[in-house]
């Protein structure tokens, strides 16, 4: 069981509270992904929107990592 929860604990979160957490993180970056296809290939489109999703999840990232450093409880 420590194989499932040991990471999840360090970050401060249950088992299935990362589950939806890292979830929530693939899919964003499929969507990016996506955005950058299209923009790949009609570069007048998203020329920032990629970036900005990416920007966000690292801000989201590091606000929790340093909340849990801080032994503040996350959002």
């Amino acid at each position: 069981m420590t194989l499932f929860t040991r990471h999840p604990n360090a970050v401060g979160e249950t088992y299935f509270e990362h589950v939806i957490s890292a979830s929530s993180f693939a899919i964003m970056m499929l969507v990016a992904s996506v955005i950058c296809a299209v923009h790949s290939v009609l570069p007048f489109l998203f020329e920032k929107t990629a970036g900005n999703i990416i920007e966000g999840l690292y801000q989201k990232m590091k606000i929790n990592r340093d909340n849990v450093r801080a032994g503040k409880c996350l959002e």
